[in-house]
């Protein structure tokens, strides 16, 4: 089984997202976390952006010692020589050049032209591939760039020493069928070279970075680009804990695996979390409070009877303490009878049909019952003490 790379960039482009700025420090804590989760590579960071990108750039490359450490460079030669400085204390360092393909980028952003686009990445591409063994191309905003320009440049790029090649969909522009078939077509343009290892790395910003990740994968690709939470610019990069997760589950469709320690994917993302003061969503997959939450009555049944009619992977698997069953107005007797065993309190019928009744009065005014409310109503109506709800409702009523 194949086994695809997985890039973190959470200190680089994940940083670079309003709110997510980390100081050295903050970046050594979380470099050892993603050192921890598996990460085949950590981008460091981007070490011509300042003085003290360059610095927490060293400092995380001296102190990772067993996945690679990238930093990236434009392709220019100011971006180089920092990106190489930044690199000198890794044990296995990756230079990781870019340069904008699509005539969209060339002319307004750049104002290049294709040729002297295509000469400054072969130039700077050699002069990295001599002080540095392994060299990563990216051509930015490929899933926009003319295919057969793009085809031109990523052989010109193998040629000129680059082993890796990513193809970032730096927009979020791409959809999944788009994304995959840029990719066979790079594939089959470029011949035989198993030396070279295509990459993706995917934005959000049509929701579609997971799907575009997972279908570059269909296509033969076999390194991602992803941030852990999918922190990152605009709306943000592939999430990292959700691609590991798909590709867990259904390994029997996408055939492949990766050396990411599923169990450390929560810590990670709660460390990233406490490090940014950025928490995730309620609703974020995997690692969001409710992604092992259960409120719906007909969804508690079953997973007391069996976790799997309503969880495809069990929240221990990813380093999630436990599951939740929520108890509120949606919530069935059967949850109210597991959460007062756990609790100790085993309740008879008559008795789970009174502690439910008082619940759904408390629940429809307070959404959401606690574990004190729960021991406060099962005690109330073993001693058979009226309701203080349903008193006072009585009283209005005369």
């Amino acid at each position: 089984m194949d086994t695809v790379q997985i890039f973190d960039t959470t200190l680089r482009d994940g940083e670079q997202s309003p709110g997510f700025s980390m100081n050295r420090e903050e970046k050594l804590r979380l470099a050892h976390q993603i050192e921890e989760l598996g990460a085949d590579i950590l981008e460091a960071g981007f070490p011509i952006a300042s003085p003290g990108d360059l610095e927490a750039t060293r400092a995380v490359a001296a102190a990772v010692k067993h996945c690679r450490v990238a930093a990236l460079a434009r392709a220019v030669q100011a971006d180089v020589d920092a990106a190489l400085k930044g690199l000198e204390p890794a044990a296995k360092p990756r230079l990781h050049l870019f340069l904008a393909t699509s005539d969209l980028h060339l002319k307004y952003k750049l104002r290049a032209t294709r040729e002297e686009a295509f000469d400054r990445i072969v130039k700077m591409i050699r002069f990295g591939k001599s002080h540095c063994e392994e060299v990563e191309f990216s051509a930015e905003d490929a899933s926009r760039t003319d295919i057969d320009y793009l085809c031109k440049v990523v052989m010109a790029a193998v040629e000129a020493g680059a082993t890796i090649i990513n193809l970032p969909d730096t927009v979020g522009y791409s959809t999944p069928d788009e994304y995959a078939e840029m990719f066979r077509q790079v594939r089959a343009r470029m011949g035989d070279h198993p030396e070279v290892v295509l990459s993706a790395h995917c934005h959000d910003d049509l929701g579609l970075a997971v799907a575009n990740s997972l279908a570059a994968i269909e296509a033969g690709v076999r390194q991602i680009e992803c941030t852990i939470n999918g922190i990152g610019e605009r709306a943000g990069n592939a999430s990292l804990e959700e691609l590991i997760v798909a590709l867990h589950v259904r390994q029997n469709h996408y055939q492949v695996e990766t050396n990411i320690k599923l169990e450390k994917l929560y810590p990670a993302s709660r460390l990233l979390s406490q490090i940014t003061g950025v928490g995730v969503p309620p609703n974020k997959a995997v690692v969001g409070a409710n992604a092992f939450a259960h409120e719906a009555g007909i969804h508690q049944d079953g997973i007391l009877k069996n976790p799997l009619t309503y969880e495809i992977i069990v929240p221990e698997k990813v380093g999630v303490p436990k599951r939740t069953l929520v108890l509120g107005k949606h919530s069935g007797r059967n949850a109210f009878r597991a959460r007062l065993a756990e609790l100790g309190y085993e309740t008879t019928d008559p008795e789970l049909a009174e502690c439910y009744r008082h619940a759904m009065v408390l629940a429809d005014s307070d959404k959401e019952i606690r574990d004190r409310d729960l021991i406060d109503i099962i005690l109330r109506v073993r001693r058979q003490v009226p309701d203080p709800a349903a008193a006072g409702s009585s009283s209005a009523a005369h």
